[in-house]
This record gives structure tokens, C-alpha cells and sequence, in this order.
């Protein structure tokens, strides 16, 4: 069992919420590992853009997210879309009722339809005359096994659409908060080079005045120039970087383009999931939606097996129709028809027997995926809980080593300016500080991550944003 309680800095919390990754294999990685063509990494913008800053909090982020994401907005289309064939394979076993009005002027030649005049008596043409013909018809399938079956497959897949919809909202809600999350931590490097800048300039503008006091050589006062050159190109970059983090978020969450916003560090408090491996494993084969999906996609399979196999059966079929009948609409009378058909398929040439072999590969094939996933899920279970290990301990030991670097470039400085050591040992400090500041915020960042696909795995993610970050999420 793993309790873990270290707070992290603007990375923690978010991601705890997040809980199924979706099916699709876009799924596997958090925002920042996405492929460019990935519909989860864009949005659809709504809306003209403001020149007020918009204030966004991570549930501000969430919500805008699952409302414009491409990718939710795709899965909710496929998700109409299977309804729609549902609607289609059940409308075969449903009554058909059709009307149709006629009226035709004919002539006839009797002799066509097998009256010879010299023997019945009768002309040989008759007409022309008018037929007028009023008539409802229906039709209903009484015993259709194979639509049935069709029908009992549809609707699998119907759920199989409904599952996967909310394995993309849960996957949506973690790659918005990753975005987020990595705009914060962008942030942080940003605002940790602009102050290794600064230190960097005092420093500079030290050595000057020593050199100038004739306390030290000029080659110190080189090196702290080279050394402040580069931490203005580390502040370069990593706004740079920066910025480019924030059109990621503002692309993901379809924020209208060009629409200046600001993010918040204050972020809610979410502690690590208290459950062993057993206790997730049970949670993630009961909840998540991409596994629930793959199941319902198993059950399509084993009913479109079963509608293959109905077409070497036989069906029974109502047909009825009632209308008016006559020279013309006046003086039709009512008349009508009754029938009952069963088709009974003899050959087919194969065709029967070619579809039950594709149903057959179908059928393994769902089978072997959802057996798949379920490995899956197991494999990425246990290597959360060791990922979470193992970053929890290094963001112990970063945070330590972050300390110790800041009193190595105190004490360094202090000796420098005292003039009993040149400033190698200050621009080593200064490294050493940059070096552990990166650690601290990757430690940080991959014990957050670790967590995210920790809960991820266990479905419900959508639900856990409700109830942790309130009604500001959908």
C-alpha cells in the first residue's frame, strides 16, 4: 500500500482527478507526448476574443475542454452515429407501413394475358378505361432471426460508442489539466532563469567593482560575463518555451484564437488514491469505460456471429394492404389483401457461410483486444504504483539537493567577495543551483504524473473532477 503525502508545487493536483485513458491509442500519454494530428490535441474555438485578460483556473480549463476538445466532439458524433445504425437494423423487425395513390388511363390487349377472343367470346383489346387506386400497405417481419440478431449487435455497439464517449471526456479531462499543469511548470522555469538572470548580474556587476579595487583578475570578471550571457539565453528559452506551452493549453481547450488569458497556481489539494494494487486492479476491470467498451464490442461480435449464422434459417413475414379501388375516386370501393410468406434460403452460393467466417475472424479478433486491455491495465497499474515510488523519493531528495545548492552559492559568493577564492566556485554554484531547480521541477512534475496515470487507470475521472474541483466543471 502506498501513502504518500508530499505537496507539490503548482504540477500536484489536477491530475489526481483524471482516471480512464480512452481507447484509442491517443490515449497513452499525457498532452505534451500527443502526435500534432491527434483530434485531442485541438479544439474547436467559439467565439470572438477579447483584450481583457481571461482569468482561467485548472476547472475553468476542464470545463472549456470537455465543451470544445475535437476529440470529445468526434466521440459524441460516433456515438450519434451508432445510434443512428441501431435505429436502422431495428426498423427491419418494426412495421412498415407505406401509402401510395394512383390514377392511370389503360387500353389493354387481352390476348396478352392469355384470353383468346374466339374462345372466351370476349374483344381482343379492351379500353381504354381510368383505375383509380387508394391503398395503405403494410409490412411486418413476424420471424426474422437474423435481424434480430443484427439488431441485438447494433445495440452492443451502441454502448460500446456511449463507454467510449466517456473514456474520451475522462482522457479530455487529463489532457486538460496536464496542459494546464505544464503551462504552471513552464512558468516556474521561466520565473527560475529570470532569477538565476539576476543573481547572474549581481554577480557581474561584483566582479567589476573587485576588478576595479584590483581584488581579483580580469578573467573573473570574463567568466561571470560568459555566465551571465547564458542565463540570458537559458531566460530566452525558456520563455519561449513558455509561450508556446500556453497556445498548446489554449489550443486544446478551443479558447477563441488570439484570446490573451492567465493561468492560476491555486490549485485544490488532492492526496495520492489509498489503495493497494489489488483494491485499483478490482476499481479499473469495474469502471473503466475504455475496458467496458471493449467487452460491448466482444458482445456485438458474438450477436453479428449469431445474425451470420440466422441466414441459413428460415423467416416469416405479414403483409397486408387496404384501400379503395374504382373507374375513378367516386365510386372505388374498398378492397384489400391479406398474405403470409416464409422464405426459406436453399442456396446461395456461400455467401451465408463466407459471412459467418468473417463474423468468426471478427469475433476473435474483439476478443483478443479486450484481452489485451485487460493486461494492459494491469501492467500500467503496477507500474504506476512504482512509478509513484519512486518519484515521491525523488522529490524528496530534490528538494534537498535544491537547498544545499542555494547555501553552496551563498557561501560562495560570501568567499568571493571576501576575496579569498576567485568566482569558479560562485559560476559552480550557480550550475549547481540551475541544475537542482530543473530537477526540483521535473521531480515535481513526474511525481504528478506518475499520480495521473495511477488514477487514470481507475476510471470515474469525470465524476472525481465534480466532486474535488465543484460545480465549476460540467
Amino acid at each position: 500500500m502506498i501513502r504518500h503525502t508530499t505537496t507539490a508545487f503548482p504540477l500536484l493536483t489536477a491530475l489526481l482527478l483524471l482516471a480512464t485513458p480512452v481507447a484509442a491509442q491517443e490515449a497513452r500519454g499525457p498532452a505534451r507526448q500527443l502526435p500534432p494530428n491527434s483530434p485531442f490535441a485541438g479544439g474547436v474555438p467559439q467565439g470572438a476574443p477579447t483584450r481583457e485578460t481571461l482569468q482561467l483556473t485548472v476547472a475553468d480549463a476542464i470545463r472549456r475542454a470537455l465543451e470544445h476538445n475535437l476529440g470529445v466532439l468526434l466521440s459524441e458524433e460516433s456515438m450519434s452515429h451508432a445510434a443512428g445504425v441501431r435505429r436502422a437494423a431495428l426498423s427491419e423487425l418494426l412495421p412498415n407501413l407505406s401509402a401510395r395513390v394512383s390514377e392511370s388511363r389503360q387500353r389493354n390487349n387481352l390476348e396478352a394475358f392469355g384470353f383468346s377472343g374466339a374462345t372466351f367470346n370476349i374483344p381482343r383489346v379492351v379500353g381504354p378505361f381510368n383505375v383509380f387506386d387508394a391503398r395503405v400497405f403494410l409490412s411486418q417481419s413476424l420471424v426474422d432471426r437474423r435481424a434480430s440478431n443484427e439488431t441485438r449487435a447494433e445495440t452492443h455497439n451502441v454502448e460500446a460508442a456511449r463507454y467510449s464517449y466517456r473514456s474520451a471526456r475522462d482522457f479530455v479531462v487529463l489532457v486538460a489539466a496536464n496542459a494546464y499543469l505544464e503551462a504552471l511548470a513552464a512558468d516556474a522555469r521561466a520565473s527560475s532563469a529570470r532569477s538565476l538572470l539576476a543573481t547572474s548580474q549581481a554577480l557581474y556587476q561584483q566582479a567589476q567593482d573587485l576588478k576595479q579595487g584590483g581584488i581579483i583578475a580580469g578573467i573573473d570578471v570574463v567568466r561571470a560575463e560568459v555566465r551571465l550571457n547564458g542565463d540570458r539565453l537559458r531566460v530566452t528559452s525558456s520563455q519561449n518555451e513558455l509561450e508556446k506551452t500556453r497556445l498548446q493549453l489554449a489550443r486544446v481547450i478551443g479558447l477563441p484564437v488570439g484570446q490573451p488569458f492567465a493561468v492560476s497556481a491555486q490549485l485544490p489539494n488532492v492526496p495520492v488514491p489509498d489503495l493497494t494494487v489489488e483494491e485499483a486492479l478490482a476499481q479499473a476491470y469495474r469502471e473503466r469505460p475504455d475496458y467496458l467498451s471493449a467487452l460491448e464490442r466482444v458482445k456485438a461480435a458474438e450477436a453479428s456471429r449469431a445474425a451470420a449464422s440466422s441466414e441459413l434459417l428460415p423467416s416469416v413475414r405479414f403483409n397486408a394492404d387496404y384501400g379503395a379501388l374504382g373507374l375513378k375516386a367516386s365510386d372505388a370501393v374498398a378492397t384489400y389483401s391479406l398474405s403470409g410468406s416464409v422464405s426459406i434460403p436453399i442456396f446461395q452460393g456461400g455467401r451465408a457461410q463466407g459471412r459467418i467466417a468473417q463474423a468468426d475472424a471478427d469475433l476473435r479478433q474483439r476478443r483478443a483486444e479486450a484481452e489485451d486491455m485487460r493486461a494492459e491495465i494491469y501492467y500500467e497499474v503496477r507500474a504506476a504504483f512504482l512509478d509513484l515510488q519512486a518519484t515521491g523519493e525523488q522529490v524528496q531528495v530534490a528538494t534537498r539537493s535544491r537547498e544545499l545548492a542555494n547555501q553552496e552559492l551563498t557561501q560562495a559568493r560570501d568567499r568571493f567577495a571576501a576575496g579569498v577564492a576567485n568566482n569558479i566556485e560562485v559560476v559552480q554554484a550557480q550550475q549547481s543551483v540551475t541544475t537542482a531547480d530543473e530537477q526540483y521541477i521535473d521531480a515535481l512534475l513526474g511525481f504528478d504524473v506518475s499520480k495521473a496515470v495511477l488514477a487514470r487507470s481507475l476510471g470515474d475521472a469525470e465524476a472525481a473532477v465534480q466532486r474535488i474541483l465543484g460545480a465549476g466543471v460540467p
